[in-house]
């Protein structure tokens, strides 16, 4: 287990710097020159040159390199050259928001994909398992942009049982934030529900025709117990797996989301950075998304470990 906790930690480090490097270039890699959409209509030869000082864009690119990683080793990421607020601040702020919407889109996803999961694997072919492999399949066709218009128009504008848009901090008023957060994390939850599902389901099948599940029954061992003590947990690889690259994707890929319910989460402002070529901004949410997507990939593989110690003694 060591072992592999070290390769696999040497393995992030290395990712990290890559990706560290690729954020930097981002700057220089996207079209237009940053000191004239800085500067706008102030750009001058000599204003310019004044910007390019203070930016340390005139120095050699290694140069510029390791000034950057050092100042976001001390925790500057930059700041927008729009409004002059730190990136740190931008993600302070979109961070909670981001991350309630991916808690609380997890749990109600795990909590309905789960135990049908578990029901229907048992019951293969049954109209029950028919009704639910063609309701998921169906909800896969359905992305949140299209989801969240439905639920504003049936649950906030016809019923009224929760607000169309906005956001309340939950130190505010806990209640009012999980009214403001339901609808926005429903529209984003169909999609892994879909997903947790048809996977989970179609290892339980597979798990439940082996060997050691026979001998399990010969020796007059409850489904329940059968299905929780020795079917559950080697068939949660495809889920571990699944979840990691779904979460993930999560991390500022609610956008469209947070756009239709006014929720200024990490996502809404990365995409109004790029609209506004704001290039420090894109430069640090980029890095900091791509790093958190990296971590909790080897989180993932972490918890393979601990679901099947095999994974690290081979």
């Amino acid at each position: 287990m060591g072992k592999y906790f070290l390769r696999r930690s040497i393995q992030l480090v290395v990712v990290a710097f890559i990706i560290s490097i690729l954020a930097f270039l981002l700057v220089h890699l996207l079209p237009g020159d940053p000191s004239v959409t800085i500067l706008g209509p102030n750009d001058t030869a000599q204003n310019r040159a004044i910007l390019l000082k203070q930016l340390g864009l005139n120095k050699p690119l290694w140069q510029q390199y390791t000034t950057w990683l050092t100042a976001v080793f001390h925790g500057n990421l930059g700041q927008s050259y729009l409004n002059h607020e730190s990136v740190v601040h931008i993600l302070a702020t979109g961070f909670p928001i981001d991350l309630e919407l991916i808690v609380i889109s997890q749990i109600i996803a795990f909590a309905v994909a789960i135990p049908l999961a578990l029901f229907t694997s048992r019951r293969p072919n049954r109209p029950v398992d028919n009704v639910a492999t063609t309701g998921t399949f169906g909800l896969l066709a359905l992305p949140p942009f299209v989801i969240a218009p439905i639920l504003v128009a049936v649950f906030a504008v016809g019923l009224n049982w929760f607000p169309a848009t906005g956001f309340v901090p939950l130190t505010q008023d806990p209640w009012a934030n999980l009214q403001h957060m339901i609808l926005p994390s429903v529209a984003i939850t169909f999609g892994s529900i879909a997903v947790y599902y048809r996977l989970l389901r179609s290892d339980l099948i597979s798990t439940l025709q082996q060997d050691f599940i026979t001998m399990a029954r010969s020796k007059g061992l409850s489904n329940r117990r059968i299905m929780w003590r020795h079917a559950f947990r080697p068939s949660t690889f495809s889920l571990l797996a699944a979840a990691g690259v779904n979460i993930g994707g999560l991390i500022a890929g609610t956008f469209i989301v947070e756009y239709l319910f006014a929720l200024s989460g990490i996502g809404f402002s990365l995409v109004q950075a790029v609209n506004q070529r704001d290039y420090l901004v894109v430069q640090g949410i980029s890095l900091v998304v791509a790093l958190a997507y990296v971590i909790l990939q080897f989180i993932v593989d972490f918890l393979f470990t601990v679901v099947d110690p095999r994974v690290s003694r081979g």
